[in-house]
């Protein structure tokens, strides 16, 4: 069994956690040591407790609280070749920080971790797939657009976290410039609800039991919106989807 929790998704800081057994990793850590043990408590986690943590791409809301909290309580790190090359400077002198490809599959603990690689404006980006060798918790966030492999990589997963970053009318209609506009819509930028839709309808969804929306925008989404986007995909009510917010997250779910 896995279960799984997020303890905030979104430009603000990530953060989830997995755990099956004894072993529990964390998926990001973008918030500040005090903030984040805070968080984790919120769902009965003690820091050290964690048997790693594993990075997906080197923005600050996805790694910015990850050197302090690992060196506080001596948590492993995981993080590709790529994402090491551009943050070195942030882990020098600490011990069990662990590069790998980004086709890489490895294990901690009880856990099989299989990263896959994103189209997203990062040096060596990846998403996960957290599996117990029955069942498969698939965590897919920041990429502009889906690709064969991310398609491949999440196929037949029990759970899905899935970005639904934005809306296209809020964001064509928002405040933001022009150039962060089209970042955010870029190839590899942010996934909008449509584009989170058609990927879902593109996976075996024949095991799928949850699926939460994550990384809404503020200013540019609605969590309706995510939900009926997806709810489209999946030919369910849309009430079944969950969304991972930037206060709270969302509490723990297993599979």
């Amino acid at each position: 069994m896995i279960r799984f929790a997020s303890i905030g998704s979104g430009s603000e800081g990530n953060g989830l956690v997995a755990e099956c057994g004894a072993t529990r990793v964390m998926i990001d850590c973008g918030f500040g040591v005090k903030d984040t043990a805070n968080r984790l408590a919120r769902i009965g986690i003690e820091p050290e407790s964690l048997s790693a943590i594993l990075v997906t791409h080197e923005h600050a809301d996805h790694i910015g609280g990850v050197p302090a909290f690992a060196a506080r309580y001596e948590i492993p790190v995981w993080l590709t070749f790529g994402t090491l090359a551009i943050v070195s400077e942030s882990f020098a002198g600490m011990e069990r920080i662990y590069a790998f490809d980004s086709h890489d599959r490895f294990a901690i603990g009880d856990l099989e971790i299989l990263p896959f690689p994103v189209p997203h404006d990062a040096r060596e980006p990846v998403q996960y797939v957290v599996s117990d060798g029955a069942k498969r918790l698939g965590v897919l966030t920041d990429l502009g657009t889906t690709t064969r492999h991310v398609e491949a990589s999440l196929s037949g997963c029990d759970a899905l976290v899935l970005e639904c970053n934005h809306d296209l009318d809020l964001l064509a209609a928002g405040d933001y410039p022009a150039a962060l506009k089209r970042r955010i819509a870029s190839r590899l930028g942010h996934l909008c609800n449509e584009g989170a839709a058609l990927l879902l309808d593109a996976l075996d969804n024949s095991h799928l039991t949850h699926i939460i929306a994550a990384h809404l925008s503020r200013e540019n989404n609605r969590p309706e919106l995510a939900r009926n986007a997806l709810a489209g995909a999946l030919r369910c009510t849309p009430d079944w989807i969950g969304i991972a917010d930037q206060a709270y997250g969302f509490n723990w779910r297993e599979i």
